[in-house]
């Protein structure tokens, strides 16, 4: 079994690095166009030469704070916004019981 867990760690990089670039939109691939990169992992992945380009060269990358400030989707206990709404449902439950 031991054998076999270099292909399988060669196989699930391939596949993550394929459906991370399908998935990232076109304004966050960097260097070639999206449809390139596709290829290049599909040509190259059985060296990682393909996947591990698109991992570090191809994507841009976000720092760990940058989701609160443009607007994605934040963590709830590091939302401000969503912490001030349990307050106040708290408080409404708290009124009518």
């Amino acid at each position: 079994m031991l054998r076999y867990l270099p292909l399988l760690l060669m196989l699930a990089l391939w596949i993550y690095a394929f459906v991370d670039c399908l998935n990232t939109p076109e304004e966050e691939v960097r260097g070639l166009p999206k449809v390139a990169w596709v290829i290049v992992i599909l040509l190259f992945g059985e060296v990682l030469v393909g996947p591990v380009a698109w991992l570090v060269a191809g994507k841009r990358r976000r720092g760990a704070t940058a989701g609160a400030a443009d607007g994605r989707w934040v963590a709830p206990d590091d939302n401000p916004e969503f912490l001030k709404s349990l307050g106040e449902d708290g408080k409404k439950r708290d009124a009518e019981g």
